[in-house]
């Protein structure tokens, strides 16, 4: 079952808390980070994108980039900038964006539990982002990004999160996104016991968001493990820092596509060639498709809509996503995208910005853009009970955890 425990989070004092929380490192670019750290010398950016503290053009990647990220922590530590509480506590992390509100719990979950399949994901990583975040965390020691996991939800969790949600918030602040953000602490040892039973009778704990961040987590644990042959597995090093999210409370959006060419067609040539899998009609408007299996599509300064044709869906839980089916039915043999994630002819656009950035998109230089129904929360529990992956770039949670508002030193 799923070792969830608390923890000693070093967090912010009050004061400062608005002012370090950022958002992830790989949210940004390095300028980007750059630009957000020159306007606000406290942004955890300058932790968590390190590279920032040196000139334009500096390896970002060098040992030395690294070594900045560990002594600006100490420095911070040092200034007083940061507290720790005097006992392993959860924390709940209440997030409200455009309405909604999402809870979760703030903890640590055990590295063996990701080794042993009860931690399930549902994408691949990449070896060079593994190797940054393996580098920054180790020369750290610390955990100083959470990983955003999911489970179904459970009765007595959410009880205990809304009794601990009686009582006055240590942090309250409203993002620059338009997030609010709050932070309430469970240090009652009965509530404590409670969260820790409740997880452990639960199956299967699901990654969200954060695959690169965890499975470098893992591997510094694992090699602090190899460090120290007498582990007894209480050390920091064999838990990982996330916050737990009951799976009715996610919302998921749409993570759109947008193509440079046409692969050498004309529009005319393009739209017979989806009408073998599809059926497509001209919109008068944006289409934002409202159901599984449909499609928008801008092209030629005109709005479509694609739905899909009984022939190509699917009941197999990854050929079945509408991801898959753009991928297996348009990108790949029509554009001729055989690999999403290395061919520089696609991009991919989070919902978050609404359909006027595709038509800014293929108006600005690309040709075509696709946007997409979202995968259901459903969709990724069932691709990750069957041990499947998704194609690259599936979902798009929304808001993003920030970093530095918890930091599991290891």
């Amino acid at each position: 079952m799923s070792d969830i425990r608390p923890f000693q989070a070093l967090r912010p004092k009050r004061e400062f808390a608005e002012k370090i929380a950022a958002l992830p490192y790989d949210v940004y670019d390095t300028e980007e980070a750059r630009q957000i750290v020159s306007a606000n010398s406290f942004s955890f950016l300058a932790i968590d994108r390190p590279e920032v503290n040196f000139e334009v053009g500096h390896d970002i990647y060098g040992k030395e980039v690294y070594e900045k990220a560990s002594s600006l922590l100490g420095d911070w530590i040092n200034e007083g900038r940061f507290v720790k509480d005097d006992k392993p506590c959860f924390y709940v992390y209440s997030m409200t964006f455009l309405g909604r509100t999402q809870t979760g719990i703030v903890g640590c979950f055990a590295i063996d539990d990701y080794l042993n399949g009860t931690i399930k994901k549902h994408e691949n990583t990449r070896e060079d982002k593994e190797i940054d975040r393996i580098n920054h965390v180790y020369a750290c020691s610390a955990q100083t990004g959470p990983i955003f996991l999911a489970y179904r939800a459970n009765e007595t969790i959410y009880n205990i999160t809304q009794k601990a949600m009686t009582k006055a918030p240590v942090y309250d602040f409203v993002t620059e996104q338009g997030v609010t953000e709050k932070v309430y602490i469970i240090d009652d040892d009965y509530d404590i016991k409670g969260i820790v039973s409740a997880f452990d009778k639960i199956r299967h704990i699901y990654i969200a968001d954060g695959h690169h961040r965890c499975a470098s987590a893992v591997k510094v644990g694992l090699k602090k493990r190899e460090e120290n042959p007498g582990y007894t597995g209480e050390e920091e090093f064999n838990y990982c820092l996330s916050v737990l999210f009951p799976e009715d409370e996610l919302y998921i959006m749409d993570y759109n596509r947008v193509v440079k060419d046409l692969n050498g067609l004309t529009y005319k040539m393009f739209l017979e060639k989806l009408g073998e899998c599809f059926e497509v009609s001209e919109s008068e408007g944006a289409v934002k498709p409202l159901s599984k299996g449909t499609f928008g599509m801008f092209l030629n300064r005109k709005w479509y809509v694609l739905k899909a044709k009984p022939k190509i869906l699917s009941d197999d839980p990854v050929k079945g996503l509408d991801v898959s089916i753009l991928q297996d039915y348009v990108l790949d043999p029509v554009l001729g995208i055989k690999n999403p994630k290395t061919d520089e002819r696609i991009d991919f656009v989070g919902g978050i910005r609404g359909l006027g950035e595709l038509e800014r998109r293929v108006l600005d230089g690309c040709e075509v853009a696709f946007s997409m129904h979202p995968t259901s929360m459903r969709e990724l529990f069932a691709v990750a009970d069957k041990d499947m992956l998704m194609p690259p770039k599936s979902t798009w949670f929304e808001p993003k955890l920030l970093s530095g508002l918890f930091i599991h030193e290891i």
